[in-house]
């Protein structure tokens, strides 16, 4: 066996093989760590469990190829000198990785108060946050819905939540483009969402801003009844249904966000119930009644809100007969619906409006940061003349401005499978367009907003890009469940940074550039000469 370890030096490639192995045993051991703190969640940990094992066997088994092939190093490194030496510094590299880690377990187990040293406190929670996480009366979980490349404005926010929370708040992150279904069964639409939990209730904080996470707590504190109404009787989609064309996602998001999601007939019923924080009219192919029409008007003067989803005529079967809803929408509060339908050269299909510009200052479009695709859209023209109250309009939704969009009045090529269209200046309204709007009587506090469109809302896209979020942002502006909660705002310290002036700039150059170096390098010639002097 000597004379074939001679001739190719099969213990060296031995050692070479455990070295790498331990290596990779040492890394792989660090991400179990990391997954035991649950600080790393991976998609299959049994591969890590697995790897680990590998990389250890081959590292033993590395070790004692090379002892059989070079039993004679094996001795004389474990009877020498620098065998003591070593086992010295192996003790004490040991010791303090070992204190390391143990110091991180427990820094992580027990968090402090983290230090705020900005000059006005920016990293600090408001009073009003720090005493509710201080009186809690039960743990609070919350569930963070981010992708992984946006997870740190959250992270941040939320350990200075659990900090403050004396063991009642706790937190994890999910990643809904690895994990859909968790976040659909959590009632999840879009990215960036919190899930807030406490006991068998739950509500989501849209994004993670203090006063949004304040009045998701509060909410969850003090839950209360919300009952929505999805009008029926005129052919609207349906919320029970399993086709594609249902809006059975929108009901069951709508539930998991606590509401009470139920039927209303108003031809039935002859009435609105006294409970309905808002009615929902999604894609109606049948007009509704001037009697039907005349009870939601008088509905949102007694500070009701409705949510109208209305497709172009086409796609109805009104036929040339006028709309009562419609007009009613243009009359009462200024929201008129075009008679055409949306032609969108910034989609892959023209037919398919796209949202790509929000309004950001509104509670529904202000933290949208997606697009929204709405198939075979009408577009919304903004009137200045109302006969009744003096409602706030708002533009929420809009195509492109840097690509061509129109409102096409000519319907006779929907027929045409080959057809092209273009934009007649003198028939057709030219972009960009607005796609959803709201309105809301300041007075009675009634609100109102209108879509162009259903079918963004039913169960074949209520899932693609921000559609969902868009539709449930709605509902909850128009069901009032929008109120900000006042926070404590600590004004922002205006810094300007003064650049060196030219003689500073040189000073800084040689001190970094000539002088520590030279300091460094002297004081090696120092210690040479001072050594040599000494023999």
């Amino acid at each position: 066996m000597k004379n074939l370890s001679k001739k190719f030096p099969y213990e060296k490639i031995a050692l070479i093989v455990s070295l790498v192995a331990l290596v990779a045993t040492v890394l792989l051991a660090l991400v179990k760590g990391t997954m035991a703190l649950k600080m790393f969640t991976p998609e299959n940990p049994d591969s890590y469990t697995m790897a680990l094992t590998i990389s250890a066997g081959i590292t033993l088994l590395g070790l004692a190829v090379y002892a059989l092939l070079a039993p004679d190093n094996v001795r004389k490194f474990l009877t020498g000198r620098q065998a003591r030496y070593g086992s010295n510094a192996l003790v004490m590299i040991l010791a303090f990785v070992g204190i390391i880690i143990v110091a991180n377990y427990l820094g992580f187990k027990n968090p402090v108060d983290p230090w705020d040293l900005t000059e006005d406190k920016q990293n600090t929670l408001s009073p009003e946050m720090i005493n509710v996480l201080e009186n809690l009366p039960e743990k609070i979980s919350a569930t963070a819905y981010y992708s992984q490349a946006s997870t740190a404005e959250a992270q941040s926010l939320l350990d200075n939540m659990k900090v403050n929370s004396k063991g009642n708040f706790d937190y994890r992150f999910v990643d809904p483009v690895a994990n859909p279904l968790d976040a659909k069964n959590a009632g999840v639409t879009g990215d960036g969402k919190i899930v807030l939990t406490l006991g068998d209730h739950s509500e989501i904080a849209d994004y993670a801003d203090e006063s949004e996470m304040l009045r998701a707590i509060n909410k969850l504190l003090n839950p209360e009844q919300r009952t929505v109404y999805f009008l029926a009787g005129h052919g609207e989609r349906d919320i029970n249904g399993s086709d594609q064309s249902a809006m059975n996602r929108a009901r069951e998001t709508l539930e998991n966000k606590n509401y009470t999601v139920k039927i209303l007939n108003l031809l039935a019923d002859n009435r609105i119930p006294e409970d309905a924080r808002a009615i929902i009219i999604a894609g109606p192919t049948k007009q509704l009644s001037a009697v039907e029409v005349g009870l939601l008007n008088q509905y949102t003067r007694q500070g009701g809100a409705l949510v109208v989803l209305e497709d172009p005529v086409p796609f109805t079967d009104y036929g040339d007969e006028t709309d009562p809803l419609a007009d009613s929408l243009d009359r009462v509060w200024g929201i008129r619906l075009r008679n055409d339908f949306v032609v969108d050269t910034a989609s892959t299909v023209n037919q398919n409006a796209v949202g790509a510009s929000y309004n950001p200052s509104h509670p529904i479009s202000n933290a949208m940061n997606m697009y929204t695709i709405f198939p075979m859209a009408r577009s919304i023209e903004l009137t200045t003349e109302k006969n009744e109250g003096l409602p706030t309009l708002t533009s929420l939704v809009e195509t492109s401005p840097e690509a061509q969009s129109w409102g096409e009045t000519d319907f006779s090529v929907l027929d045409q499978s080959t057809a092209s269209v273009s934009l007649d200046p003198e028939k057709d309204t030219p972009g960009p367009l607005t796609l959803v709007a709201s309105g809301e009587n300041l007075e009675n506090k009634g609100r109102v907003v209108v879509f162009g469109n259903s079918v963004f809302a039913t169960d074949e896209a209520f899932d693609a890009y921000g559609n969902g979020d868009l539709f449930i942002k709605a509902v909850d502006w128009a069901a009032g469940d929008d109120a900000p909660i006042d926070i404590t705002v600590r004004p922002t310290t205006q810094r300007i940074f003064n650049p060196p002036a030219q003689i500073q700039w040189v000073v800084i150059l040689i001190s970094s550039v000539c002088l520590l170096p030279g300091i460094v390098l002297g004081a090696g010639i120092w210690a040479w000469y001072s050594r040599k002097r000494r023999g």
